[in-house]
């Protein structure tokens, strides 16, 4: 959370968080039953949403198994490890991240750079496709 503020900060955006504490408010923990907060071991399990004001519109949810979701502009990006986060978001936000379009089986890819010569790829509905992303298609 520290880090998110931070890059909030540091690109001058607002940020929006919201806190989900116990296994009856988490999202991924939806079965274990009315009442039950903790974990079957004990822990008590913590999940965060944060929005970042500005284009382009990022949402970040981070669970409890030390992963996250990346909204980016409605392209959701699961599974990101939580220790790529901060590089994933300072990628969309130095416009490093591009749309990637296929010709042939028509298509879009959201392309995020990451360090070590990684990249993350989401495939992006032509629905989907807002103004920021379109202005991004390579």
């Amino acid at each position: 959370m520290t880090v998110l503020k931070e890059l909030a900060e540091t690109y001058g955006r607002e940020i929006r968080v919201s806190h989900d504490i116990g296994a009856d408010q988490t999202s991924r923990r939806t079965a274990a039953g009315v009442g039950v907060v903790t974990d079957p071991d004990g822990s008590l399990p913590h999940e965060a949403l944060v929005e970042f004001g500005g284009l382009p519109r990022v949402g970040v949810r981070l669970y409890p198994e030390d992963d996250a979701l990346i909204d980016v502009e409605g392209v959701e990006c699961p599974d990101i490890p939580r220790d790529d986060v901060p590089a994933f978001l300072r990628s969309l936000f130095d416009g490093l991240a591009y749309v990637k379009a296929r010709r042939f089986l028509p298509g879009y890819f959201l392309i995020v750079p990451l360090p070590g010569d990684r990249t993350h790829k989401e495939y992006v509905p032509m629905i989907a496709l807002t103004p920021w992303l379109s202005g991004r298609v390579r």
